[in-house]
């Protein structure tokens, strides 16, 4: 499998995800943990928290639009590589995981590691080793696709 080394496009997406992180953390004192945010927006009775559910909705629609904006403006095929079986075992597997280990990538690598917070540390740690056992052994291993 080939991919891009994109070390530009990954500098500038990584400097907005921090600037998203700065901008909720001053303005709400809320951490952008994307899982959080949005089984927030989930479990509770929508609208009922007022300004609570507000900033999620704003905040997740936020993530769509820009994401259909890039989309439109820049010409990028996507592919997915693996098949949707693998892909909703996959997302269950991470679902589960972020109630594990009580947030996701974005709030711990992004926050709680700029904020050196030794859990999300541990944490972020523990995502990517496992990420690189999974990758290793379904790509390596096991050879699905």
């Amino acid at each position: 499998m080939i991919t891009e080394f994109t070390p530009i496009q990954g500098l500038l997406g990584g400097g907005l995800i921090g600037l998203a992180a700065v901008l909720l953390m001053a303005g709400l004192g809320r951490i952008a943990g994307i899982s959080g945010i949005f089984s927030g927006l989930l479990n509770a009775k929508l609208f009922s928290a007022g300004n609570e559910q507000t900033w999620r909705i704003y905040f997740i629609g936020g993530l769509l639009i820009g994401a259909a904006l890039f989309g439109s403006i820049v010409s990028v095929d996507v592919a997915f590589i693996s098949s949707w079986p693998l892909l909703v075992i996959a997302g269950l597997l991470v679902g589960a995981g972020t109630q594990l280990g009580s947030g996701c990538t974005s709030g711990h690598g992004v926050c709680g590691m700029a904020r050196l917070s030794r859990r999300s540390v541990t944490a972020t740690l523990v995502f990517m080793l496992t990420a690189i056992i999974v990758v290793y052994f379904v790509r390596h291993i096991f050879a699905i696709t």
